[in-house]
């Protein structure tokens, strides 16, 4: 397993290839799943702008989505993004160890988060973060590409409409750069806890005649150990929405349930529309432990 070079926490330089982009995603949950989100801000510098999004979801909540495919790049080294009815700054506190995300924004709610792929309808609705990510256990270097992952408690604040939530919980955050088409493979990626401390996650692009299913299992208290085997069999219901998987992430069989989903509809440049589904989702092992996790599932366009 390759190591982390606390250097990496900051920005790269960029290629010049269209859909070279560098990525930092925080998710997060609380112990029993009733409140998780994320957001994302990628940078695409050939294309000249951001990509920004951030998801609220919950029990007996809709879902509170900000997408902006067209925010300004941050200047040099920062990572603040200032936008009509958009603020956000991502900053390092301490290399591979805390993180801390402010957001104040203007999102839509959604009862019916398949809308998210279509017209994006909602009650107009202001959404908040003020949440710190501090490194449980330890990192995990992608091998052979230019991506880690990190296992987290999170804390803080979550303000939506009038709600100003208390929150505590556990999470993942990772940090990529380099080209990616969205377009192209489809992807099915993991990272959660079960209820005895067990942290996991794992990713697997589907690209024929290649295996590369990265990923780790970390045991309570411990540091990430690398698994070499991660499968899945997801089963799709409305809108491509998967209503349930089967996944295998070394030594976990977890049975998954999406519960809550954030999913995002993504425009290429030359007109290609593909999807992105995401869902805080509840996990189950054949020895009864159970647990919270986001899934994403990518779609790309057929054909």
């Amino acid at each position: 397993m390759p190591p982390v070079d606390p250097t990496d926490e900051g920005t790269h330089p960029p290629e010049p290839e269209q859909l070279w982009n560098e990525s930092w995603y925080f998710d997060f949950t609380t112990e029993d799943g009733s409140l998780g989100g994320y957001i994302r801000l990628g940078l695409y510098p050939a294309l000249g702008v951001s990509w920004f999004w951030a998801d609220l979801v919950g029990e007996d909540r809709p879902l509170v989505t900000v997408v902006d495919h067209d925010a300004p790049l941050p200047r040099r080294n920062e990572l603040e993004l200032r936008t009509e009815g958009l603020w956000t700054s991502l900053t390092c506190e301490e290399p591979l160890v805390h993180w801390t995300v402010g957001l104040e924004a203007f999102g839509v709610a959604l009862d019916d988060p398949a809308e998210a792929y279509g017209s994006c309808r909602g009650e107009r609705t202001a959404l908040g973060f003020d949440l710190e990510w501090e490194t449980v256990g330890g990192t995990y270097g992608y091998p052979g590409v230019s991506r880690y992952e990190v296992p987290c408690r999170v804390s803080g604040e979550v303000l939506v409409g009038r709600e100003t939530i208390a929150f505590d919980g556990w999470g993942e955050r990772d940090h990529s750069w380099g080209t990616r088409d969205w377009w192209v493979y489809p992807w099915t990626w993991t990272a959660g806890r079960l209820d005895d401390g067990t942290m996991w996650h794992a990713s697997r692009p589907l690209i024929e005649g290649v295996r590369y299913e990265p990923g780790f299992v970390q045991p309570p208290g411990g540091q990430p150990v690398e698994v070499d085997r991660f499968t899945g069999a997801e089963e799709r219901g409305r809108e491509g929405l998967p209503t349930r998987d089967s996944l295998v992430v070394g030594p976990l069989d977890l049975a998954v349930e999406p519960r809550h989903f954030a999913p995002v509809r993504l425009d290429a440049p030359d007109g290609r529309v593909g999807r992105l589904a995401r869902a805080l989702s509840r996990a189950e092992t054949p020895d009864g432990r159970s647990g919270w996790c986001w899934m994403e599932w990518n779609q790309p366009p057929a054909g």
